[in-house]
């Protein structure tokens, strides 16, 4: 998990804990230690390597934002073509683990996206 927490974190970080608190880091990984639920939280990634069409294909109309952070990869062409994107927000820091990393940048994020569907 830790090569995970290096790989996909800032890229600005030299070593995870520059991305995350260590001890966030631990409680972190003591979680899934504990509870024996890594194998099922990364599922996703085996089944989406391993399935030809595991993304939607249709779109649901449902307005969608994507917050997309500095070091994680997302293709916006893609996105657009299965989503109702309504709102695209680029931040030049964070990483995968965003709620880890940049909080309040997620936070307001999710915040103004919805309160501007009310």
């Amino acid at each position: 998990m830790m090569e995970k927490f290096k790989e996909w974190s800032n890229p600005s970080a030299e070593l995870p804990e520059d991305a995350v608190d260590r001890d966030t880091l631990l409680t972190n990984v003591m979680l899934y230690w504990l509870t024996a639920t890594a194998g099922s939280a990364a599922r996703m990634y085996y089944e989406s390597s391993h399935i030809r069409d595991w993304f939607p294909t249709t779109n649901s109309g449902v307005p969608t934002a994507v917050a997309n952070f500095a070091g994680d990869t997302a293709i916006r062409r893609w996105a657009e073509e299965n989503n109702t994107i309504v709102r695209w927000t680029e931040f030049d820091r964070g990483g995968h683990f965003a709620a880890l990393e940049a909080l309040d940048l997620l936070t307001g994020d999710i915040r103004q996206f919805f309160s501007s569907l009310r």
